[in-house]
């Protein structure tokens, strides 16, 4: 029903991030070659979460994995600045590869670590990058987010408000349980995953 996803740089934390939101537990040092998924029940509809490596040599991969997906997660790491001037000159272009009116959330990472490290992103230059990726949308709140995957902070608040947006007409008052995990590959066996499809079960509300 809904294809999510996840665009940054190498290292920002865009799979400890979908970890921490998936599992509940902090996985540092986690890495994604290519590409990979994960699925998700939310009330009765059934959510993909896509992940693909930051490094350039795997843009490719990007353009073909976009496509469809309603909504994006831009992630860049609140402590590198470089990693956030990226998402315009690098990343933004691939969200022409999905749905007209996508949705576009962006969501800094490693926030615990900020008062440690210097310089950073301020949250007034978060929000204003938001608004200027999201003006055809009626938004009444700016989908911009701090977290911490070491923490949990607002990382759940990310996806659920991508699902209350992209959902709108469903009335669902408590968070789902997370889900099942499809392992993690360079490629995506289709005629495989279907297969797997059929056998696996997805936790429900």
């Amino acid at each position: 029903d809904l294809k999510v996803f996840i665009l940054g740089e190498a290292n920002v934390g865009k799979t400890t991030l979908l970890y921490r939101y998936i599992e509940g537990v902090f996985q540092d040092q986690i890495s994604t070659i290519g590409a990979s998924f994960f699925l998700k029940q939310w009330g009765k509809r059934h959510v993909s979460l896509w992940d693909t490596a930051g490094e350039e040599r795997f843009s490719g991969l990007s353009n073909l994995y976009c496509r469809g997906a309603s909504a994006v997660i831009m992630a860049f790491d609140v402590t590198r600045p470089s990693s956030f001037h990226s998402l315009r000159s690098r990343f933004l272009p691939l969200v022409e590869y999905a749905n007209h009116n996508c949705l576009v959330v962006v969501t800094a990472t490693k926030v615990d670590l900020a008062k440690d490290t210097t310089p950073i992103i301020t949250m007034a230059q978060g929000l204003e990058f938001t608004k200027t990726l999201n003006k055809e949308l009626q938004l009444t709140t700016v989908p911009y987010f701090e977290t911490s995957s070491k923490t949990g902070k607002d990382v759940t608040e990310v996806f659920e408000y991508v699902f209350r947006h992209c959902f709108p007409d469903e009335n669902l008052h408590k968070k789902t349980p997370p889900v099942h995990i499809k392992s993690r590959s360079s490629t995506v066996d289709l005629e495989t995953q279907s297969n797997d499809e059929e056998t696996m079960k997805v936790g429900c509300c």
